[in-house]
């Protein structure tokens, strides 16, 4: 069975606070890379796919997205529980456009585009990791449908990047969130976590996709492999002000690991000049 793809949804609400100190200063989604702006690259290749209705999900500085609306014609969406609960609560702020559905992070990079007009049915995207690994391992039934998950493996496809829902998984989706929503204990789960507990209705397979074409910069030191001219060229205002403090070049600037309060919030981060740690907090400065 085939299904034609109704619109897309990118999720952009999170703070990334791993990304520190740059997701400090504009959402990552909004970041450079190789040339274009994470989100925009992504727009334009569900476009070029015949993909015409692209909803984006904000939350964290919400406003920088403005723009998006009058430059690519795209409807925003804003998850105004971002802050307090895990992503599924951007699904939920969009429930009622769940159809056949592209499910997409906005900090993913794809070398080729992946997107298609017509799909064959509900699938997550994987990739092969040949050693160990912390990503999500998934199990297949027979049919090679996801019937669980693990956290961490080794030599395993790993989910990484997009998924697309057909209109009647989304149907059945929408209806376990709307129950899940309300309870206390949902607040911490991802969106994964409420459609792992009913594999035996949601069916869902993998497509694979061979290395090299999709891409997640969980921190600066993988975004600076990926794109060298970050290396002495961070685009941060803060980083440029410490590598002047410090007399050195940006690239030596290593290591940074954000620092979170007892509420969670990330308040500053830690970073490493030759082999000594400092901690930079946003309110103060360098400490």
């Amino acid at each position: 069975m085939h299904f034609i793809v109704d619109n897309a949804i990118i999720m952009a609400a999170g703070k990334s606070s791993r990304f520190a100190p740059l997701s400090y200063e504009k959402p990552k989604a909004l970041i450079e890379v190789r040339g274009e702006v994470l989100i925009e690259r992504q727009i334009r290749q569900l476009r070029a796919a015949g993909i015409d209705e692209i909803i984006v999900v904000t939350g964290y500085k919400s406003e920088d997205f403005e723009y998006l609306k009058a430059k690519f014609n795209v409807q925003l969406v804003k998850n105004e529980a971002y802050a307090t609960r895990n992503n599924h609560s951007s699904l939920y702020a969009v429930r009622h456009a769940l159809k056949n559905t592209y499910i997409c992070s906005s900090d993913n990079y794809f070398s080729e585009n992946p997107f298609e007009k017509e799909v064959d049915g509900s699938y997550y995207a994987t990739v092969y990791h040949s050693a160990a690994t912390d990503e999500w391992c998934p199990t297949l039934d027979e049919k090679g449908n996801i019937v669980q998950v693990t956290i961490g493996g080794n030599a395993h496809w790993v989910f990484y990047g997009h998924v697309f829902f057909d209109e009647h998984f989304s149907k059945q989706y929408v209806a376990f969130l709307e129950e899940a929503y309300p309870e206390e204990a949902t607040k911490e789960k991802y969106w994964e976590d409420i459609y792992l507990e009913h594999t035996d209705v949601l069916k869902m397979k993998i497509r694979k996709y061979p290395d090299g074409v999709i891409h997640e910069f969980d921190s600066i030191e993988e975004l600076r492999q990926f794109d060298p001219t970050y290396q002495q060229d961070t685009r941060s205002p803060i980083l440029k002000k410490i590598a002047q403090h410090f007399h050195v070049l940006e690239s030596e600037l290593t290591n940074m690991s954000p620092l979170l309060d007892e509420a969670g919030d990330v308040i500053g981060f830690s970073f490493l000049v030759g082999k000594k740690i400092y901690r930079y907090f946003y309110e103060v400065g360098i400490i």
